[in-house]
């Protein structure tokens, strides 16, 4: 399983609607409260501003950097092979597990990668003059690397490029290191909307960097179209939106973590900074069937570099979600004991 949220895949594997699947694997704020927006004819007629400079500078405001600091993509993961692609360094360090595009798109950019397992050290130096890429809050696990400064400060003394992802960072307000484009040169921080802002299939993803690493950055023209940028800029403009997915990710993530313990069939549930919780069990990979089997899909996880498919990702769902899931892993109990 190598991306969560592939719904469709297994609805039909399992012979049942893609809308009947509970999908436990996709990573999306369950926040969803609609907007009321439409594009006249007139505004699809035409052609879009190709730089987008109103809507850069709604963001340079919204996240105190200036818009020639940003380069928009069609989603994050389009904005990760670009950046590799316009790299010229050859050697990349993965500190892994982490989102599996990072390594392919520097094996389509001809680099070299080297992986440093940051779950047992993520101390562990990078070689000089290098691209290092850490992903913060991680994935698979959601852990929050409190000493990211540090770790920067180190890979700075190295003269190295620095590519870091924070795009589940905003779900419990923790600490970007946006603001060190402006001391640092050679950072780029990966900025995706979909996950918080709970719009995947609104493709806009954001590099944010100093002004003359964004001026090398190509793009194709008008690679955003209208709707999905009116879209996001509606939901960013929604003063209640953070402060309400915030309050109900802490309720329904705090439930999500009860059921999983109270379960008893994981041997190990670990502590999440983001809105999801990685477990093991090892019958992980059984129990990924069985749940398959009742229309509860999550993220098997052997696709992430030094695990397996007996680790199993759970999203933070809804209540009626999570119920199902509860009576799901009720059935399973007998599987074990």
């Amino acid at each position: 399983m190598k991306h969560g949220a592939n719904i469709y895949k297994y609805a039909a594997r399992i012979g049942c609607n893609p809308e009947d699947l509970i999908d436990f694997s996709s990573n999306i704020n369950l926040y969803q409260p609609e907007i009321n927006f439409s594009l006249s004819s007139k505004e699809v007629a035409k052609y879009p501003d190709s730089e987008y400079k109103v809507f850069r500078e709604f963001l340079a405001q919204k996240y105190a950097i200036k818009k020639s600091q940003i380069a928009l993509y069609g989603g994050a993961t389009s904005a990760i092979y670009e950046l590799f692609a316009s790299l010229k360094r050859k050697n990349v360090f993965l500190y892994a597990p982490l989102y599996g595009e990072y390594e392919k798109a520097a094996l389509k950019a001809k680099k070299n990668i080297y992986k440093i397992n940051r779950i047992e050290d993520e101390t562990q130096p990078p070689l000089e003059d290098s691209i290092v890429v850490f992903v913060n809050p991680s994935t698979p696990e959601g852990t929050y690397y409190e000493n990211i400064k540090e770790l920067m400060s180190s890979w700075m003394e190295l003269d190295c490029t620095i590519i870091l992802d924070e795009s589940f960072l905003e779900f419990e307000a923790l600490a970007s290191m946006r603001q060190e484009i402006h001391n640092y040169k050679r950072l780029y921080i990966i900025h995706s909307f979909s996950k918080f802002y709970s719009c995947a299939g609104v493709r806009v993803g954001a590099i944010f960097s100093h002004k003359r690493n964004i001026q090398k950055l190509t793009s194709p023209l008008w690679h955003l179209s209208s709707l999905d940028v009116n879209f996001l800029k509606q939901r960013l403009s929604d003063e209640d939106f953070e402060k309400k997915s915030r309050e109900l990710h802490k309720v329904q993530k705090e439930e999500l973590l009860n059921i999983l313990t109270e379960s008893k069939l994981f041997a190990e549930i670990v502590e999440s900074d983001s809105n999801f919780i990685l477990t093991y069990s090892a019958n992980g990979e059984v129990l990924w069937e069985k749940l398959l089997e009742q229309k509860i899909l999550v993220r098997k996880c052997a696709s992430f570099d030094y695990l397996n498919n007996n680790w199993l990702r759970f999203a933070v769902k809804d209540e009626e979600a999570h119920k199902a899931l509860r009576r799901a892993l009720h059935r399973e109990k007998d599987l074990y004991s």
